[in-house]
């Protein structure tokens, strides 16, 4: 049996016992997710935690009915009179040719399966509800806000179990929780939605990616450009961006008759850039970047911190080349990828792997209609992955509609995937842009474009190392790097005099009114790498007494051995 249609099941189940419990509730859709299923529902008065713990026990009342699960089809005229009170399943009707209903004791539902046969397949302690959210019917926030109940199943109590754990850990690893507790970043009702606003702290750690990143491209012959934030959308439509993005761009604003709007990408800008002079094939590969901020408009029901916002700042970079320069550029791009994950902490398949992701020949209305040019780009791509020895799955129908890509597949905590980087192929973009340089005949001939980011979207990218580190950030990009704590007054100016010898590090004294216990507890709290405690002692032997974060005191050492072994630690970005 398929857990999926366990999961599938369950929903069912979860929709019958909201159903018995509250009679008047309105049901909208229950399909099985990732690691479990959920259902929508219309009420009165909206679930609390408590109701769960009722629900989850009624489900489990119902399996043990051993209730079957029986597919039925039925005309419309039927379904209509079945769901006469139900207007969520009137609406999902008229979506629908020939509908089926399943049946399950006295309770029926609208839906086309699959679902097992009978409750004996369902392991009564094997699933858990646990967590209740808002849901806009069908996605659309344009319509109503139903609750959502979330549950989780799998295939053994044990497995579950473990499950729970993980999730109990991933909590306290959630990068929204550590950005709230650690003062790092808010989001405002007034400023809007999926549109974080940086605190001071949270500057740091953003300010430190990207002067690392911009440092690193431009050591590896990357020219740093700025380019607006604003353009006409004729730049997109010639692009071919617009009819494939429309959707998740901002509305056109009409200015002195011209019709703008807010970018969702970079690359049409770094066009014109090439554009303005001409190029010979001495000047290429010419490798324009940026730190670009861009908008996209995101459902409010996939926003997610940092992880998924509507404003964001993209390390974006596009390679122009020769043909015979690509597979070249594309090794030294995974290279600085390679690089920069391992300068994060990030570990090849264990905390990331690549995709390639592949078109679709078939599909000409999605991607550009040149068989050739598909095979040569996919087949480069798969190339460079397997010179630069690094594993990697295929994925068909994920590319960009103008050449196939490597995508960068970061997993948090809790094993979910995100796409944080990517390594793109372009032989459409010099078509349309008339891109060209004077070839040895000093012939015109079309470059390749190769789009690349390096170190992804910098919310995204701090959001997952919030999570990977539990919010210990490594002391380079921790924004509060050491604390110095005299034990009383009398300790102040030894602590000051500190702090000056420092200056090289984000150092904070910590004078205030309050006991050393409770200082060394809020440092251990906000999750500062090194306290140092002062005192007689120490002033005597122009020492500090150490506290590591994750070793606890370390002990005594002269002032100068701790600059020199915090200097090297800083240097290495370990």
């Amino acid at each position: 049996m398929k857990i999926e249609t366990v999961r599938h099941s369950l929903a069912h189940v979860l929709a019958y016992a909201v159903s018995e419990l509250y009679p008047g509730a309105k049901l909208g859709m229950g399909p099985a997710i990732e690691n479990g299923f959920y259902y929508d529902f219309d009420l009165k008065t909206p679930f609390s935690q408590q109701d769960l713990t009722k629900i989850e026990k009624k489900m489990r009342d119902i399996l043990g009915q051993n209730i079957g699960f029986k597919k039925k089809a039925v005309t419309k005229a039927q379904a209509k009179k079945l769901f006469k009170n139900q207007p969520y399943k009137l609406e999902l009707l008229k979506e629908l040719k020939e509908p089926t209903v399943y049946e399950s004791g006295k309770f029926v539902d609208l839906c086309a399966g699959p679902h097992v046969k009978s409750a004996k397949d369902i392991l009564a302690d094997a699933f858990k509800l646990t967590k209740i959210a808002g849901a806009y019917w069908k996605g659309n926030e344009k319509n109503k806000m139903l609750t959502r109940v979330y549950g989780v199943a799998f295939g053994s109590k044990d497995e579950l179990e473990n499950y729970l754990k993980m999730q109990e850990e991933a909590e306290k690893r959630d990068h929204r929780i550590l950005g709230k507790k650690l003062g790092l970043f808010v989001f405002s009702d007034l400023v809007g939605k999926g549109l974080p606003l940086f605190t001071a702290k949270g500057s740091i750690i953003r300010r430190e990616l990207e002067r690392f990143v911009v440092d690193e491209e431009i050591k590896r012959g990357y020219q740093h450009v700025y380019t607006p934030e604003l353009a006409k959308v004729e730049l997109y439509k010639k692009s071919g961006h617009y009819p494939y993005y429309k959707d998740s761009m901002y509305p056109v604003m009409m200015v002195d008759e011209e019709e703008l709007i807010l970018r969702p990408m970079t690359c049409p800008h770094h066009f014109q850039l090439y554009a303005s002079q001409p190029h010979s094939y001495k000047d290429l590969p010419i490798r324009i970047a940026e730190l670009a901020k861009q908008f996209r408009y995101e459902k409010s029901g996939e926003l997610t911190g940092l992880i998924r916002v509507r404003s964001f700042c993209l390390a974006d970079a596009h390679i122009i080349c020769q043909k015979d320069q690509a597979l070249d550029e594309i090794n030294n791009v995974l290279g600085l990828i390679e690089y920069v994950a391992k300068t994060l902490g990030l570990e090849m398949g264990v905390n990331y792997r690549y995709r390639l992701s592949l078109g679709d020949r078939k599909d000409a209305k999605k991607y550009y209609k040149n068989d050739a040019a598909w095979s040569f780009a996919e087949n480069v791509l798969r190339k460079a992955l397997v010179q630069m020895k690094s594993p990697f799955f295929e994925a068909k129908r994920e590319a960009a509609f103008y050449g196939p890509k490597i995508d960068f597949q970061m997993k948090n905590f809790a094993g979910k995937e995100d796409t944080a980087f990517t390594i793109q192929y372009d032989f459409v973009m010099s078509k349309r842009f008339n891109l060209n340089y004077a070839d040895k005949d000093g012939k015109d001939k079309e470059p390749v474009i190769i789009h690349r980011s390096s170190i992804g979207a910098i919310e995204r990218t701090m959001a997952f190392l919030l999570e990977h580190y539990a919010g210990a950030l490594p002391l380079w990009l921790s924004p509060e790097q050491v604390w110095i704590v005299p034990i009383g007054a009398a300790h102040t100016e030894y602590a000051r005099k500190i702090q000056r010898e420092l200056s090289s590090f984000r150092v904070v004294v910590k004078d205030e009114n309050e006991t050393v216990g409770k200082k060394i507890r809020e440092g251990e709290l906000q999750k500062i790498p090194y306290l140092l405690i002062v005192g007689d002692k120490e002033i005597q032997s122009q020492s500090v007494a150490v506290r590591e974060r994750g070793k606890g005191d370390t002990g005594s050492i002269a002032l100068s051995v701790f600059k020199e072994k915090a200097a090297k630690e800083l240097a290495s970005k370990k």
